[in-house]
């Protein structure tokens, strides 16, 4: 007599596999996350504990200033009648100023294009379901400049007014430079990071003194040569724009640090797959297009779009040269003698802080979502 496998003990044969059961409730859902990640130990309990009671004491009375107790109608007198909220009527007010800055009124048209080509270019290229993506890319990375700068700029042959660029500011100006910087910063990183690895001393010597010099010095003063030394080398009568000086330097300054980070990627990635390429006959340039490059920048995801969220916060370095992009408009309205009212720099800055941390975390968040997305690590 054989014990089938499948009997239960009232005597009933299963034909199939037993449907699976639910995993108890003390291994998933929201009690055990917590309890797995804030309450494991004596030492992790303390500190969860230590940060619920900041949060508690910090966040209702940020959120009292921001929000349930802010002004958000009315004018300077709403402001003036309850100074412990928020002045939300100052930005409302100068909201046009912070988003394009001095630039012509009349012509404020071309930026509201270029905003939502830009708008609609970056959501072509993240969202997989939209056909076409690499024609979206590639058109975002090298036709849509050279048109942001003639819609921007003007050309009297397209029948646009030229707006110097001194008129520019506000959020439009945070992008230009933000943007200008990110899409040169990561190439040049490349090739500076292939040339500190080449073997050929000359190009590693050239490469490696480029990036130590760059990042042996900080934004600011890298501003201040652009800005001051730099037209003392150029002959009697020849100008240079100051806002191109100011993205060349902010490119290049982003570029060393780029090149470090794929540097790194470089050097992770393990000797057999370099000769593994060179058995198979591939010239340098394939090698690296085809093989080592892929496997290394999806390696430091993490650190090119921390070089980037950093980039994008630096730009507000710009207002010491005189150029005044969304903090330098913001700072500028503070001013105002007609916005005397003690809460109206606060909500300035504040406005800044949740500007900036909207545009940092979406590009956060799309990165986490491009590493799960190729497996680059364990997901946090």
């Amino acid at each position: 007599m054989t014990i089938n496998d499948n009997a239960t003990p009232q005597g009933v044969v299963h034909a199939g596999d037993l449907p699976d059961k639910p995993a108890p409730n003390a291994t998933e859902g929201a009690l055990a996350w917590v309890k797995e990640n804030l309450f494991n130990g004596p030492f992790n309990t303390i500190l969860s504990l230590a940060a619920l009671a900041l949060v508690l004491y910090v966040l209702p009375g940020v959120l009292s200033w921001l929000i349930f107790n802010a002004n958000w109608s009315g004018g300077v007198e709403a402001c003036m009648a309850n100074p412990n909220g928020a002045c939300w009527p100052f930005v409302g007010s100068r909201w046009e100023q912070f988003l394009y800055g001095f630039y012509e009124k009349s012509e404020r048209w071309r930026i509201n294009i270029l905003l939502v080509m830009l708008a609609v270019g970056v959501a072509w290229m993240v969202i997989e379901r939209m056909p076409a993506r690499k024609l979206a890319a590639i058109f975002m990375l090298f036709i849509y400049p050279i048109f942001a700068f003639f819609m921007l700029y003007g050309n009297e042959a397209m029948g646009l007014p030229i707006v110097e660029t001194s008129q520019w500011g506000g959020f439009t100006l945070t992008l230009v430079i933000a943007l200008s910087g990110i899409v040169a910063s990561l190439p040049l990183g490349v090739m500076l990071a292939l040339g500190r690895r080449s073997q050929m001393p000359i190009i590693s010597l050239l490469s490696t003194i480029f990036i130590e010099f760059w990042r042996g010095i900080p934004l600011v003063a890298v501003l201040f040569m652009a800005t001051i030394m730099f037209p003392l080398f150029l002959p009697a009568g020849v100008t240079f724009d100051q806002l191109l000086r100011a993205v060349i330097g902010v490119a290049l300054f982003s570029s060393a640090y780029m090149a470090e980070v794929v540097r790194g990627g470089l050097q992770a990635i393990p000797k057999g797959q370099y000769e593994g390429a060179m058995a198979l006959g591939l010239p340098f340039g394939k090698m690296m297009r085809l093989i080592i490059l892929p496997q290394a920048l999806k390696i430091v995801i993490p650190g090119i779009v921390n070089t980037f969220i950093g980039l994008f916060k630096d730009t507000t370095l710009v207002l010491i040269i005189a150029l005044f992009d969304l903090l330098g408009v913001v700072q500028a309205s503070i001013a105002d003698p007609n916005w005397s009212v003690r809460s109206v720099p606060y909500t300035g800055y504040a406005f800044v802080a949740i500007v900036f941390w909207i545009c940092c975390y979406s590009m956060a968040r799309y990165s986490r979502y491009i590493e799960d997305k190729l497996h680059t690590g364990h997901k946090r």
